[in-house]
């Protein structure tokens, strides 16, 4: 049902790629982000959470390389002095053993190469627009970017579809002992489209009674946050920003049940996970407010 919607919306959505690294660890952990471009111009929407990881990383790096600098000129000649002054750097610089040291952000099929890029957040939210600036190439087909569809016609019971990049497979990336630091290789980048839909089964409102999003009723993954909601045309009705958890109440405590054979005891807490969109009025109404040109249906 929706083949050709996939289609169409995969020409201007866009994977977001991280790699972190914890302090004290060489395990490098990937994860994704998705958006997508709405103009010509470069500009691209996105979750305020995703546009946020993206600004961290230049932080989270600089306090690091701030450590580091500080942590080469501890006297190696006393041992005892240095492992002491190293415990007041790490309190410093606030590097436990589960914060992040490093973190790497990797742009995919975007404007290129592009010297800068400017990002607004929503006031209220959990949007952003991201500006690619100082590019020669588009990479995308500026004549087929997102169309955003008419907000009356979210409806209960609409079948509609999110896309985006829920499943972090991609090895192109390796921790330099010799730099302390992680970076990007050459190696084929494994970053497979995911689509996943469902039916709209309630508004959501603010506690003011206005409607700023669309819940689902399937889960919308992680890395699929910044992912365009679309119907079987490819109009966009909404972004994936969130996941909520409904519990059932079919509680199941130590329940016996046959398994292969033999009685085990059982315990389970179901729960819906129906997702959480942002309502696409929303989103006009932002990239209004910036001045941003967008297609409507």
């Amino acid at each position: 049902m929706f083949v050709n919607a996939i289609d169409k919306v995969s020409a201007f959505t866009r994977p977001i790629m991280f790699i972190t690294r914890n302090y004290g660890s060489g395990n490098i952990v990937p994860g994704l982000g998705t958006m997508f471009f709405v103009n010509g111009k470069g500009a691209a929407v996105t979750c305020k959470h995703v546009a946020s990881m993206i600004l961290n990383a230049d932080r989270v790096n600089a306090n690091y390389a701030k450590f580091r600098e500080e942590r080469a000129a501890l006297n190696a000649g006393n041992p005892s002095a240095a492992k002491k002054g190293l415990k007041l750097l790490e309190k410093k610089y606030g590097l436990t053993p589960d914060a992040a040291a490093n973190m790497k952000v990797k742009f995919l099929d975007v404007p290129s190469p592009f010297g800068k890029f400017t990002v607004h957040m929503h006031p209220k939210y959990d949007l952003a627009v991201i500006i690619f600036g100082g590019w020669s190439k588009l990479n995308y087909d500026a004549s087929g970017i997102a169309l955003l569809g008419d907000g009356n016609m979210v409806k209960q019971g609409k079948s509609l579809c999110r896309l985006g990049y829920p499943f972090p497979e991609f090895s192109n990336y390796v921790y330099n002992r010799d730099t302390d630091d992680i970076e990007w290789t050459e190696d084929r980048m494994n970053v497979p489209r995911f689509p996943i839909d469902g039916i709209v089964t309630r508004h959501i409102a603010n506690d003011q009674g206005e409607v700023f999003g669309i819940e689902m009723s399937t889960p919308g993954l992680r890395g699929q946050s910044g992912g365009p909601l679309f119907d079987t045309d490819g109009v966009i009705y909404g972004m994936q920003f969130a996941t909520q958890h409904l519990h059932l109440g079919f509680d199941m405590e130590n329940r016996q049940m046959r398994i292969n054979g033999k009685e085990k005891l059982i315990n389970n807490q179901p729960f819906l996970h129906v997702g959480q969109c942002l309502h696409v009025n929303v989103i006009k109404e932002f990239l209004d407010s910036l001045g941003i040109e967008y297609r409507t249906v």
